[in-house]
């Protein structure tokens, strides 16, 4: 007979132990990242079938006011095994262990995919009038275990949110991701489009370069990430974000975090943030400047990271979140167009997903957020 399956508290180090036995993980589920989120309390929670550890999350919590209860948060987590036999246990345990320390909602992203679709199919469907979204494509591939989980979530109760829904789910259900798994850098340029494969030799022949940077020049990626704020109209974070996020990642870690800049004749034309845990690397923000945008920086800023990827040996190269559209007349059909050529494939993950622990406050809350 098994063990049964119990959760408790773990420190960071056993947190960090455990995922070094784990192929890869989200950079949100590791310790460090509970030191980011400064506006959340944060602990570490590891699964244990017996004495032995089968899994562990980095959990973020908000507290509501006056009362101390809190919503629950593990970003695309936990890092458990999706495909267990077990895993109504696993996640009837996580409940139990946070109903009883006083969470009143508890919201999980299982990072495992539920479909994807190829670059061939994404690029017919942007020509097709009748197709407008990626869920009105047939995918070319269906995910068995993503699959499964989903239909566990649903019967144990979870709700499924889209990023319009209840207080908003925080991270993307679709992201766009390159395999790098089994390929050479040959193997990547064969797979981009011409256009892509061009701009990559245009980089070359202009003489772009690009260069790893390290903490000081935190301060020209803000200065850049800035300027793609105003040009974009999204809200920026401020460089002390950025500051803090390079420091305690990269204690944790040396290899964790990494800031690139393409340059030329010592001007910036893009700048990044680069984080890799295990087998996946992610994209994690990116800016560029509206000079010499002809000279293709970001491209080569890009190429530039799949290829350390690669050779660091990751399975991945993630370009993070897209929306759930292929209209042509969508305004981000361009940032699509530029990530469909470097001939990955767009997935969609299982989501985020709400299980109320108490149904009053978490209704009350959920009221309240959407007013806001």
């Amino acid at each position: 007979m098994s063990a049964p399956i119990t959760v408790r508290d773990i420190t960071a180090d056993e947190h960090l132990a455990w995922l070094r036995t784990q192929p890869s993980a989200s950079f949100l589920q590791t310790p460090a990242w509970g030191d980011v989120k400064t506006d959340w309390r944060h602990e570490s929670l590891g699964w244990f079938e017996g004495d032995t550890m089968v899994g562990a999350a980095l959990v973020l919590h908000r507290s509501l006011p006056k009362l101390g209860r809190t919503l629950a948060y593990l970003p695309e987590g936990p890092c458990i095994d999706w495909a267990s036999p077990r895993l109504v246990e696993l996640l009837r345990a996580l409940r139990d262990h946070l109903r009883a320390t006083g969470a009143f909602a508890l919201r999980i992203g299982p990072p495992v995919p539920t479909q994807r679709w190829r670059a061939p199919t994404i690029k017919a469907a942007i020509g097709d009038v009748t197709k407008a979204r990626y869920d009105q494509v047939v995918p070319d591939v269906l995910e068995p275990v993503g699959t499964a989980v989903v239909e566990t979530l649903r019967r144990l109760g979870f709700r499924h949110l889209s990023p319009d829904d209840g207080f908003s789910a925080g991270q993307p259900e679709y992201v766009f991701q390159v395999p790098l798994e089994g390929r050479s850098e040959a193997d990547l340029l064969a797979g981009m489009n011409q256009l892509w494969r061009r701009n990559i030799k245009k980089t070359e022949k202009n003489g772009v370069t690009v260069r790893v940077g390290d903490a000081s020049d935190l301060g020209t990626f803000h200065r850049v990430y800035l300027e793609t704020a105003e040009r974009d109209r999204f809200t920026p974070r401020g460089v002390e974000y950025f500051e803090r996020m390079y420091r305690v990642m990269s204690t944790e870690d040396p290899a964790r975090i990494r800031v690139y800049l393409a340059e030329h004749d010592s001007d910036v034309l893009a700048a990044t943030v680069f984080i890799r845990v295990g087998e996946h690397a992610w994209y994690s923000y990116g800016a560029s400047t509206a000079a010499k945008r002809e000279l293709q920086g970001s491209t080569a800023i890009q190429w530039r990271m799949m290829r350390d990827a690669l050779e660091a040996g990751a399975t991945v190269y993630d370009l993070r979140g897209i929306t759930n559209t292929l209209a042509e007349d969508n305004p981000h059909i361009g940032l699509i167009r530029f990530k469909v050529g470097t001939g990955g494939e767009a997935v969609r993950l299982a989501g985020e997903w709400d299980l109320p622990l108490n149904r009053v406050l978490y209704t009350a809350f959920d009221l309240y957020m959407r007013r806001r």
